[in-house]
């Protein structure tokens, strides 16, 4: 883990926080549009016309591995690198070319960028005194923005007086106590530990809710994608693969790339037939078709998770023989060979188990399973 912070850090993740605010603090700002934005790095193109809106107050999640452009997308976004093309528009306006200081975003990092020397109210109250906000101000929205972050009674602590989960906190404050059109955040859940992790980012999504403000996350975590967005854009290779409400990626990925991604999938080839359904070993199966239905006869991939796959000992659907089954406490995994290949279900923990070597048929609702063209 981290621990030092470097002057240049600390600024960075307060710099992008010193435009005014409107007077009608109510007015809904935050509106993101990117258009065909592109990055090249090392002679390489690692972001690729990029297209992206968000609307004001959602929260939009930037989900990929290691090296997919996520991160160089949220640092185009607040001004921290140059775009090679393509347009970053806030609210109507361009910034493109605006320096990180007149963007109104506040920022958080994975490694918290807090000034070590500084107390906790004085790291907070940075950007404030940047603007030139009176110090009696500064004083009175540094003490709130600290209670809204449940750190009251901190403000003369020092950073290393903190725990992690206490000092991102702090640098969340810190984001925050400005105002933003825009919060960004930049992995600042993965130095804390599994618990503390999945606590944090719970409080992070009640406080965005209720204040409402356009929040950009980056991770590479599906599980947190899924718990926090209200969108989710995939990336792989610099592109989006897919933008939609998490139940849309994780039930009806559009590409190969998105279901293999996010959590364990059965993918089984087949062909079209109209209406909705399509032939998978010589059984009739229905799946939803992403983007447009595909032309009777077009060779189709159906994505279907384990968790609706259900296994009955007749009825339509893909037969096969039952190979292996596990009791994994909250669910049973029941792997069954096909003609099309392995087809895995996850089982209630109290269901009826088959035997294995039982043939047996696996069925799934339509709505359930997606369908894309090969």
């Amino acid at each position: 883990m981290r621990t030092r912070t470097t002057r240049q850090e600390a600024e960075r993740s307060v710099s992008t926080s010193t435009t005014e605010t409107p007077a009608d603090p109510a007015a809904r700002r935050g509106r993101l549009r990117l258009d065909g934005v592109r990055k090249v790095l090392g002679g390489k193109e690692v972001v690729s016309a990029v297209d992206l809106e968000t609307e004001p107050g959602e929260f939009l999640t930037l989900l990929g591995p290691s090296g997919c452009g996520k991160t160089t997308t949220l640092n185009m976004v607040a001004g921290h690198l140059g775009a090679d093309g393509g347009l970053i528009e806030v609210d109507g306006t361009d910034v493109t070319g605006t320096p990180p200081h007149r963007r109104s975003m506040g920022m958080v990092f994975q490694s918290y960028a807090l000034f070590p020397h500084m107390t906790i109210a004085d790291n907070v109250a940075f950007g404030l005194r940047m603007r030139k906000v009176p110090a009696a101000e500064r004083r009175r929205q540094v003490e709130e923005v600290l209670a809204m972050v449940g750190l009251d009674g901190m403000a003369g602590r020092h950073p290393r007086q903190l725990s992690g989960g206490q000092q991102q906190r702090a640098a969340l404050a810190r984001a925050l106590v400005i105002q933003p059109d825009l919060l960004l955040l930049d992995e600042p859940f993965s130095n804390l530990d599994a618990q503390l992790r999945v606590r944090l980012r719970e409080e992070v999504v009640a406080l965005q809710r209720r204040i409402g403000t356009t929040t950009i996350l980056v991770t590479h975590d599906q599980e947190e994608a899924l718990a926090v967005s209200d969108r989710i854009a995939v990336m792989a290779d610099g592109v989006i693969h897919q933008l939609d409400r998490p139940r849309e990626i994780y039930l009806r990925p559009a590409t190969d790339f998105v279901a293999q991604f996010i959590g364990e999938v059965n993918a089984l080839d087949g062909t079209a037939t109209g209406g909705g359904t399509c032939e998978v070993a010589g059984a009739r199966v229905g799946a939803t078709a992403v983007g447009d239905p595909p032309a009777q006869g077009a060779g189709v991939r159906v994505y279907v998770r384990p968790e609706v796959v259900r296994i009955q000992a007749d009825g339509d659907g893909l037969r096969g023989t039952v190979r292996e089954t596990r009791f994994l406490g909250s669910r049973i995994r029941c792997v069954v060979a096909t003609g099309a290949g392995e087809v895995t279900a996850a089982l209630p923990f109290d269901a009826q188990v088959p035997a294995v070597g039982e043939e047996v048929t696996c069925a799934w609702r339509p709505s359930d399973a997606s369908m894309a063209v090969q």
